[in-house]
């Protein structure tokens, strides 16, 4: 197939264009290159079936292809804050200009939501049935809502206009290619870590994540994308939680670092829990994560200590 990724130099794009391509299929990468890095994507510019258009997905662009995958938009606080008109606007004229143009020519578009459509949630772990505990006007909700939104989108471009959709609800993913200065939570302890700094941990350290690993999480978006039982919203995350001191804890001890953890105050907004459940994951899609949080972090370590070593 012919597939068009926006956002495709980003963290998740980067990995989904190596699989596609490794599958044999035609990659047009769509990127603005605002958190999208050209390194990440370095290794597939010789490659035949790749092909690169540096664009932002706000204004409108014309592309013959089979599928569409909308992964365009800042995912991290530091990116999506940075400027919050910018990020929703992203979020809900992208979601408009890939459903506008999967409808021109009769493409499957794949939303990347998020699990930030449920807020700081009341219900715990969230199932897709919960509608969320969103603040629509805090210093996140350009994000938030923005998600909220382009969901929203796709379902009414899938009922008025039968449009085929499929939306995931991504929960918090890890690895290599991440930004080093994304401000996630993963990158953040690593590269202190590895820098031998003091790693900050907001609050007392007690919100928990549930973190997968990118290999698990591209392999649920090609799975949801082909076939025909499904359009979700489907949530895809590794159901492990861990307090975010546990995660600072296994980070100094896998990088044998000196570093000493210090304790900030917590951001506005910050959610406390999440856990995603995947009992609609495991049973339409035969999909669960397989990689630990250990098997994970090793590779994005070395990820991360190679790119610091460079720079």
């Amino acid at each position: 197939m012919r597939i068009l990724i926006t956002g495709g130099a980003g963290f998740l794009g980067s990995h989904l264009s190596q699989r596609l391509l490794n599958e044999g299929h035609e990659v047009i990468c769509m990127d603005n290159f605002f958190t999208g890095r050209k390194r990440n994507i370095l290794p597939l510019m010789d490659h035949s079936d790749f092909e690169l258009i540096r664009h932002d997905v706000t204004d409108p662009f014309k592309v013959e292809c089979d599928q569409i995958y909308n992964l365009a938009c800042p995912a991290s606080p530091v990116h999506y804050q940075y400027n919050a008109i910018k990020t929703i606007k992203t979020s809900v004229m992208g979601a408009i200009n890939c459903l506008g143009l999967g409808k021109r020519v009769n493409a499957r578009v794949f939303q990347a939501s998020t699990s930030e459509v449920y807020g700081d949630p009341s219900v715990h772990p969230q199932t897709e049935g919960y509608w969320g505990n969103v603040n629509p006007i805090g210093i996140r909700s350009c994000y938030d809502e923005g998600k909220r939104c382009a969901e929203t989108l796709f379902m009414d471009y899938h009922r008025q206009n039968g449009v085929d959709v499929r939306i995931v609800r991504i929960f918090n993913t890890y690895g290599p290619n991440m930004c080093p200065d994304d401000g996630r939570v993963v990158s953040n302890f690593i590269v202190q870590a590895l820098q031998g700094r003091d790693i900050t941990v907001y609050g007392a350290g007690q919100q928990t994540r549930s973190f997968c690993y990118c290999d698990d999480l591209i392999d649920g978006f090609v799975k949801l994308m082909n076939q025909d039982e499904a359009i979700g919203p489907i949530n895809m995350g590794n159901p492990g939680e861990f307090t975010i001191l546990e995660l600072a804890e296994k980070v100094i001890q896998m990088t044998g670092s000196q570093s000493k953890i210090i304790h900030e105050a917590l951001p506005s907004d910050d959610p406390k829990q999440r856990q995603p459940d995947i009992t609609q994951a495991r049973k339409v899609l035969g999909w669960e994560p397989k990689y630990s949080l250990e098997d994970g972090l090793k590779p994005t370590i070395e990820y991360f200590d190679q790119l610091l070593s460079a720079e």
